[in-house]
This record gives C-alpha cells, structure tokens and sequence, in this order.
C-alpha cells in the first residue's frame, strides 16, 4: 500500500482492550523458577544466571509454556541461589547481583542494583497483557532513556521516539531513515538511562512491535501479533557486560576462514566465465588486493539453484581452479527457491521426500521467485536441513568456497513479498504457520547452510552471508543490509546501522561498497570503500543494469585512492582477526559505537557518523560530497592522528582535514597496533616481521595488548591450538620497559622477528637494553624509535 489510506492502518496502545495482569493471588518456587499466580494467568520468573531473568506470561488458566525459539542456544544457565521475602504489598527477590520487587496490588516487576538504585520497571498502570493473539508489555520510560541495538533498522544510533517492526522483509525500494522493517529481525534491546544499562531480549518469532516512546513520554513497550509474552531482562555492569549475556543465550559467532575478512568483489552478475577470469586479471594487473570473488544468479541453468549455465561456465571446476591459483575464492548464490519442474533433480528429490513447505490440506505451496513457480523448503523440520546442506557438494566439489544466501526472508513476487501465511510449517511435529516462523526461516536456511558445509569438510570453517536472519544468525553467516542504493545518505545510514548490528551480537556484519542499485560515482566510491575499509565485511557489489563500480571504473585518481585503502585492509588484518576472536570469545563487536567504549561522555550518547574498530581506533568516514575536512568528535584522553602522527587533545571536537585521499583516522594514545604486510591476497607470502606500533605518551604510564593466532582456516583452534601474546609496557621517568609474554604457545608463528616501532619517544634513548644485553642496533628518527627482535626476545629497556 503506497497511497496515504495507510496513515489510517494503524493505531497504537489501545490499552482498554487488553486483559491486563494485576491481582496477584500467590506464589511458589520450583527449583530456579518462580511462579506467580494472578487473577488473570500466569508469570514464571525464571532465573538463568545473577544478572539473567527470563519473564514468561500465560493467558488465565494456560499452561505455561517454557519452549524457547532457535535463537536460544542449548545451555546450562541456571540460577537458584535467589532469596524470597513475602511482605505485605511486595515480594522481595535477591539475587548476587539484583533486587526484585513484585507488586502485589497492581502486578508489576521492578529492578534493583544492590544498593537500590533503579534499573528498570514496568509501567506500573499496565506492565502485562494480552488481547486476542496479540501479547504486549509496557515499560517505563525514563526521563533521559535511550536506546540501542534491534539489529538492522535506519535511523541515528539511538532508537528512541520511533516505533519499529521485526518482520523480515525484501524491501526494494529506497531505503530512508523511516523505512522499516529490513532483511533482519532482531528483537535485542539495550537501554540506557543515565549510566544504569539493561538489555531486553524478546524471544518471540511472530511478527513483533517496537514503540520506544512514540506514542508517550512515560511508557514504552513491545508486543507481538501472535505466540507468547516471553523475554530476558539482562542486566550488567555496562553495555559491554550485556552485549556479552545476551550472546550467552543466542550464540557467539564462531571464527569465520581468514580470507573471508579480505576485500570481496561481486556484482549481478558477472558472466560469463571470461568476464570473471578477466576480473580477476585485472585485480592482479592493476595491484589491487582481492581475496573473494562472488557469482550472482547469472552462473545458474535457468536460475536453477546447485545448477551451472554449461553455456557461459562450461568449465566451472577448472575456471574455480584456474583462479585459486592466483589466490581467489569464489562465492556462489543461493536462493530458497526451487523451480517447479519434473525433469529438474532436486525438485524430484524435495517432492518424493516431502521437503516442500504446504498447506493444512496437504498442497504445496507455490510461489514466483527469479526461476518462475518455484516451491521452497521446509527448513523447520531437521530433515530438510540435512538434506539441503548436503546439496552443497554439488558446489563445493567444483571448488566453491563458500555461499552467499539471498531472497531468504523469504522473498516472492507476490503483493505481499512473501510466503502465505496460512502455510504450515511441519517443525519436527509441532506444526505452525508461517506466522510464526516467517522471521525464522533465514536462520533456519544459515544453519542448514553452515552445517552441510562444515559436513562436507570438516576442516576447514564455512564461510556463508546471508541477507535474512533472526537473533542467532550470528552463529552461521554473516550478514550484509541488502540492496541499498549509490545514494551519499546511504553511506551515512551505513555507520549506525551497522555500530547496531554490531550492539546486537551480528558483528561480521557489512554493506554494498559503492550501492548495489542506482549510479555510483568516483567519489562516493572511494569514500565508500574507506569506510568499508574497516567493515567487518567487505564487499563491493551492485546491480545489472547499473554501472560497472570496480575499482578501477572511474579512472586513474580515484583507482590510486581505492587501491591505498584496500591495501590498508590487509595491514590491518591481523587486528581485525584480533578484534574477531574477542567476538568469538565475548560477542564485543568489531566496530562499535563510541558510547560502548566511553559510556560516560555524553557526546557519544547519539554519535552516529563514526565509531571504534576496537577500543583503540576512532574513525570518522566522509559521507557527503566535495567535502575536504569534517568534524571530529574526540573522548577524553590524547589521540594520533593516524597519517601525520599529530597529536590532539580529546574531550572536544576538531576540524579534520579530508581530502579524498584522507578518511581521520586516530589512534588512542597508549594503544599497540600489529600492521601486516599488504598481500594480493591473504597468506600470499609469510610474513617475515610483525610490525607492532606503539603510541606513546607521557599521560600514559602502561599499556597491553594481547594478539591471537591460529592458521586461520581450521577448527584447530577449538582444541586449543593457538597462540595467544602480550605486549605490554611500563613508561616513566623517561625510562621505558617493554615484555613480551608467550601466554599460549601451541601454534607454529609465520614469522621470526618483530619490528617493533616506539612512536612518540620524547628524547633519544641512551641505552636500548634486549634481555639484559647493551644493543646498538636500533634507530632513532624524529621521536620514533625503532628495534628489530627477535620472536624469542622477552623484555627491551630503553632509558
């Protein structure tokens, strides 16, 4: 509906229509779970950890119902180690972290830190209740709250004042900042109201609502269409603690190959087989690093997926052959859809073994997708999965490296853009409508996906991308935003749109470098490409009709630029690894918003054009035109100019100088940064010196930094083979001492030596001092010092 009738469509908070729960009648304990029995149903306080507490609602005499969506991983939080104290009006609840109050006269849930200060409450009017299908809670709304996280949705950084939808939805048309709902439905919110942090996760896979204080200045509240009220209070010390609690239960995202991190090519489409192997020249001609090279649909017989085009790729294996000897991976699409036609194998296959979603009555499901009618899968039920997972090896053993599921919300050229909701879904026997499991359909593809990949070869980790996704989607894919626009306000929606991702536990997470529709630019381009320079994905990619935006399409003074910052990719792998493992370990976004490292500045409260890569580096990219210098925002503290070495005084903002071939860069001073060599492609060559710079500064006494390797392409490290190093270093008196600490050593390091880089030594050393002994083999150049060592070398002191 485009016209203006859908003004009319909605209403909001028509709260005289639902049953509301109030009166409390009693209570009782069972093992972690505490149940409250009201008038008007049931609430099961169920305790997962101190700072973890699941609330499920049930209608009057319903059974409760404690099933969780796939989003929660199978663990084993629990927590009854809480205490009960029954007063006249309230029930007390501890636990080693929180206070709970339940109110009896007018039910409504209240948290406490220890020492009684306020988290978070219910609306204390109206905090529980249903209406028809339809499960709803209200909460208050501090005075000063913000909000964070949802996954992918438009807008600034804080997503308070708006009301947002999770339904995934192939959405074409151009985004801007009130177009909702996306590719994503992530039902993950993290409040912050004036330093005290929650986060609420809404395990709920029906279509679900937002208003984060739209429709009023004392309330917030999200509900569902359909299933039940069921969701996590986390809370944590900061927003960091409850990023890390909200990925204990939906899953961290396991370490994706090494290459995968490298610049990724792609467009709709390339072919045939020359036009991709003459890509692939050019990146090798014109010295432009590429690891990744993607084929859209156009490689496929008639759009037929796990099918080639003999006509433009006769040779696929010895083409994906040809190009792995020059370092590139291929990625192919895969779309849910398959074509309804008799003499095609896999829908032979998916009819006799009953793969395809239906209807009650037993009739397929039939929908037009990019082959003509197709049906698609029934990935609720395990069989399915398997099935399609194992499919893959029609792709793999060709050479395919890894694959890049699309049009998975799942799309259908219908009015709708989607499947019926009458269809039934099987799920292993506890049938349910497309209704409930519309938003869980990516997901359910990934880990079909990721799974037959990771069976095929055992190995060797999968790479998989995916466009639709459900919380949890982190465990299998990454994630691109789908089919943004060559527009400059869709580079600038990029950056908070991803910082969320990221909040949200998705942080291999990226745009179309360039905009996948419309017509780039030579500028917008390079300015695109120096943002997604530090993307946790990297991808230029865009559409048929448009075009070409390789980067060279625009001539030699954009390419020069383009090439610098692909380049600079690959010298700041090994951090972006890094930075990879702390999310594998903690579920800490790669690229964060600056509230997440300076929770108590409020500049960064709504800080939407830059952000951290890490907890060291501030980047600020240039999202308009013609611009040569923008403002900067720097935190407290002292920052390096990245390209001059300037130093500059934080808690304030600064005027950057931005030419095109400049994006403000800033290293925190204190920082240790590892730079690799620049390859074609990763593991080109082994690296025969890490570089490791270390910015100094007199306001900053010591400093570390920890740096993680594996081989970057087997599960090995699940075992424990890795390595894991300190760097670290005391700096005073005009005396510096520096260690080095092997905390784990059980894999073979690609180098011998470190070149080792002492920016911003105030005065030439007299002595350098390696394990004891006097060196003279050290250079000293305009406060920069620098020493070669050995990787058996444990302590240098400077004086």
């Amino acid at each position: 509906m485009n016209s203006s009738e859908i003004i009319d469509r909605e209403s909001f908070d028509q709260n005289n229509n639902y049953f509301i729960l109030s009166e409390y009648l009693g209570h009782h304990k069972e093992e972690n779970k505490l149940v409250l029995r009201l008038v008007e149903g049931r609430i099961i306080l169920e305790f997962l950890s101190s700072d973890i507490v699941r609330v499920v609602m049930s209608k009057r005499d319903n059974q409760v119902d404690l099933s969780s969506t796939p989003a929660i991983i199978k663990h084993d939080l629990s927590y009854n180690n809480f205490t009960i104290e029954d007063k006249a009006e309230k029930l007390e609840l501890r636990t080693d972290s929180l206070k709970i109050l339940i109110n009896k006269t007018k039910f409504f849930l209240s948290f406490y830190d220890l020492e009684g200060n306020l988290i978070h409450q219910d609306y204390s009017d109206h905090s529980l209740g249903w209406s028809g299908d339809e499960v709803r809670a209200w909460k208050e709304l501090g005075a000063k709250e913000r909000f964070y996280g949802l996954g992918e949705k438009t807008g600034y950084l804080d997503k308070r004042g708006r009301k947002y939808t999770m339904w995934n939805t192939d959405t074409f048309n151009p985004h801007v900042p009130s177009t909702d709902p996306l590719y994503q439905s992530i039902p993950f919110l993290i409040g912050f109201n004036q330093g005290r942090n929650y986060g609420i996760y809404f395990d709920n896979s029906y279509k679900t609502h937002f208003d984060l204080g739209l429709n009023s200045e004392k309330y917030y509240s999200f509900w569902s269409e359909g299933g039940k009220l069921d969701y996590y209070f986390i809370n944590g010390t900061g927003i960091k603690d409850i990023i890390k609690n909200y990925t204990d239960l939906t899953g961290r995202m396991p370490l994706p190959p090494k290459w995968s991190l490298g610049y990724h090519q792609s467009r709709y489409s390339y072919h045939p087989e020359e036009e991709v192997k003459e890509i692939a020249k050019q990146f090798r001609k014109k010295d432009i690093p590429c690891d990744v090279i993607h084929l859209d649909i156009h490689y496929m017989d008639k759009y037929k997926v796990f099918t080639w085009d003999e006509q433009k790729f006769p040779q696929p294996k010895q083409m994906l052959n040809d190009l792995a000897e020059d370092g590139f991976k291929v990625v192919t699409i895969i779309d849910p859809g398959v074509k309804k036609d008799p003499r095609y194998d896999l829908y032979q296959e998916g009819i006799k073994g009953d793969y395809f979603c239906k209807y009650l009555d037993g009739e397929y499901y039939i929908g037009k997708v990019w082959p003509g009618e197709c049906l698609l899968p029934d990935f609720t039920k395990a069989e399915v999965r398997r099935w399609w997972g194992d499919k893959h090896q029609l792709l793999l053993d060709k050479g395919v490296k890894g694959i890049w599921n699309d049009m998975n919300e799942p799309a259908i050229f219908n009015d709708s853009s989607t499947m019926d909701i009458e269809v039934v879904h099987d799920n292993d026997g506890d049938l349910g409508t497309h209704r409930r499991f519309h938003n869980l359909y990516g997901l359910l593809e990934g880990q079909a996906t990721y799974e037959g990949l990771k069976r095929y070869n055992p190995n060797e980790r999968p790479f998989v991308l995916t466009r639709a996704g459900f919380s949890g989607i982190q465990r299998y894919s990454a994630v691109w935003t789908g089919d943004n626009r060559s527009f400059w306000i869709h580079l600038e929606m990029a950056i908070p749109m991803l910082m969320n991702m990221g909040l949200s536990g998705i942080s291999f997470c990226g745009t179309d470098v360039g905009g996948f529709s419309d017509n780039s630019d030579g500028e917008l381009l390079t300015r695109w490409t120096q943002l997604g320079m530090f993307m946790p994905f990297f991808r230029n990619h865009c559409a048929i009709n448009n075009i070409n935006q390789e980067p060279w399409a625009f001539g030699e003074d954009y390419e020069k630029v383009i090439r610098k910052y692909i380049k600079l990719r690959y010298r700041f792998l090994l951090h972006l690894y890094n930075l990879f493992y702390e999310s594998y370990q903690s579920g800490l976004p790669v690229m964060r918003p600056l509230i997440l490292e300076y929770p108590d500045d409020e500049q960064t409260y709504n800080l939407s054009d830059q952000f951290m890569v890490g907890d060291s580096i501030l980047v600020a990219p240039v999202y308009q035109p013609d611009r040569s210098e923008r403002m900067v925002y720097l935190p407290e503290g002292e920052w390096y100019d990245f390209w001059t070495g300037n130093s500059y005084d934080g808690g304030k903002n600064i005027i950057a100088k931005a030419p095109l071939e400049t994006m403000p860069i800033f290293i925190k001073a204190g920082s240790i940064l590892p730079l690799a060599p620049s390859m074609n492609y990763v593991d080109e060559e082994q690296i025969e010196e890490l570089e490791l710079n270390i910015y100094l500064s007199t306001d900053v006494r010591e400093d570390n930094y920890r740096l993680y390797e594996d081989d970057g392409i087997s599960f090995a490290y699940q075992q424990g083979k890795y390595n894991v190093r300190d760097f670290s270093y005391l700096y005073e008196g005009g005396k510096l001492e520096f260690r080095i600490y092997n905390l784990i050593d059980n894999h073979q390091l690609d180098y011998n030596n470190y070149l080792i880089k002492f920016k911003n030594l105030a005065l030439e050393p007299n002595v350098v001092m390696i394990d004891g002994i006097k060196s003279d083999d050290w250079e000293y150049n305009n406060c920069d010092l620098k020493i070669s060592v050995g990787v058996n070398v444990s302590k240098i002191e400077i004086r």
